[in-house]
């Protein structure tokens, strides 16, 4: 079978890019070439395009990886994404990126790109461990290896903070202004932390470059949202009998997808409002609510199945206990929310306990569970501390934890990039059997939580109780 590219596409029969690709030039540079961003900024550049065309192709980067940028390359820049939920399944062809670079093999010219004037936006999904942010300052981490590597040589960067550094380091020595710096990663007041750390990055190589960004740059905060799986072969099978050509960058994803931004840029924008998107002037109270309904609720689930032995997301929701438990867990975090615009937060819910039982989404728990002291902090344990300061008592915050403490003493090659520290903690709480150990990893609980001893106590009860159902560990105990 040929691969998908432009002469493989069949008019009429599937949706497909409605404006002239040959005509498209690059203006947004996107740092994290992953699934995420195919599924969501891709696809609304592809339909603001669609309403206004302009300058706004992507150049889609990767960091780490080859293999997608090389598929993409064999693709015409072309892939589909299969939009699938109890109605039926749409498959799209997506248009709007128009080149790749891998930084393992296209160093030089991915830096050349950030000074290129063209690009007046860089955006990211890397993933909240990428960004090397010190868990106890908010600053830098001088000891994450890429922090460590671009703070030495920061004419050659690794990470992608030092890209973004070294790129706009360029383009002031050009006379040139700096693109805007768009963070579309799971992060409270995402542009805000980017920046302090674009700014701490620059002002260790020159004050006056850090100085020249705060005057110049922008760093819009994002909220972003849509549930999308990694690929698996099933979905390059279907992918092929809907195209009738391989595309071994196919995605399935769910239909809903939201996006929320705060509209401050420096050279300008696509018209995504003409895809969906919203412009706000503070994405603060979408991003705590997505957060703590969505994203919490979500690492739940992802403990629940890990130690029950659920595969997916909608196996869990399958259960009816679990889906009661999710549903009372969004609830207390909701009584954590201010109003949030234009938002019904019962509404929301609701439909948030549709999208997690979607029957055609194979979401992995394990995909979601990793991770969790960089995801936690912001989508259970700051819910916990706003609830214990009115008054409540935390309660399913704290079963929450303790279910994330359970799948850590069970899973020896937990996937987090304090992987170390974890399994120093889990194996003097088995030892201990209570978690103390785990209030001691510096900067992973908040202060107001480790200082509580009602809810620690209560987190320590929950533990118990979990692993009292039996020596699997299966978390049926419950608030």
């Amino acid at each position: 079978m040929d691969r998908l590219s432009a002469s493989t596409l069949l008019p009429g029969t599937i949706a497909t890019p409605r404006y002239d690709r040959a005509a498209l030039k690059p203006g947004i540079l996107h740092i994290g070439f992953g699934a995420f961003h195919r599924a969501h900024q891709a696809v609304y550049t592809d339909g603001a395009l669609v309403q206004t065309f302009g300058d706004w192709g992507i150049i889609g980067v990767s960091l780490r990886s080859l293999d997608a940028i090389r598929d993409l390359r064999a693709q015409d820049h072309l892939f589909s994404v299969m939009s699938r939920g109890a109605a039926g399944a749409e498959v799209r062809v997506i248009g709007s990126v128009i080149g790749g670079l891998s930084a393992m093999e296209d160093h030089e010219t991915l830096l050349a790109r950030l000074a290129d004037p063209a690009i007046r936006i860089v955006s990211m999904t890397v993933t909240e461990k990428a960004y090397g942010m010190d868990p106890l300052t908010g600053g830098l981490d001088h000891q994450h290896p890429a922090v460590a590597a671009d703070l030495a040589r920061p004419e050659a960067p690794a990470g992608v903070i030092g890209f973004i550094v070294e790129g706009l380091a360029r383009r002031r020595s050009a006379g040139l202004k700096p693109f805007t710096i768009l963070c579309c990663d799971n992060l409270p007041t995402n542009g805000r932390v980017v920046q302090r750390l674009v700014t701490e990055m620059a002002t260790r190589r020159e004050p006056a470059l850090a100085a020249w960004i705060s005057e110049h740059g922008a760093f819009p905060s994002t909220m972003v949202d849509r549930i999308v799986p990694a690929a698996t072969e099933e979905t390059r099978l279907r992918a092929a009998a809907l195209l009738g050509a391989e595309d071994r960058l196919a995605l399935d994803t769910e239909p809903f997808m939201q996006w929320v931004v705060e509209d401050h840029f420096v050279l300008g924008r696509p018209a995504w409002e003409a895809a969906g998107a919203l412009f706000v002037k503070d994405v603060e109270p979408y991003e705590k609510m997505k957060l703590r309904l969505l994203n919490g609720a979500h690492s739940m689930i992802a403990y629940l199945g890990q130690l029950a032995g659920l595969d997916y997301v909608r196996d869990v929701m399958a259960v009816a206990h679990y889906r009661s438990q999710v549903r009372r867990y969004m609830q207390a975090a909701a009584r954590t929310l201010d109003p949030v615009p234009g938002i019904d937060l019962e509404a929301y819910q609701e439909q948030l306990m549709q999208r997690f039982a979607n029957p055609t989404i194979a979401h992995r728990t394990r995909q979601i569970a990793m991770d969790g002291s960089q995801k936690l902090p912001q989508r259970i344990f700051a819910a916990a501390v706003d609830d214990l300061a009115v008054g409540r008592d935390g309660a399913m915050f704290a079963y929450a934890t303790a279910l994330w403490v359970a799948y850590v003493l069970r899973t020896p090659d937990v996937e987090d990039p304090r992987r170390q520290e974890l399994k120093a903690a889990a194996s003097e709480a088995i030892d201990n059997d209570e978690p103390s150990a785990f209030f001691a990893v510096p900067g992973l609980f908040p202060t107001a939580l480790v200082e509580d001893r009602a809810w620690l106590n209560r987190l320590s009860r929950e533990l118990k109780r979990i692993k009292s159902v039996n020596s699997g560990m299966s978390p049926f105990g419950s608030v």
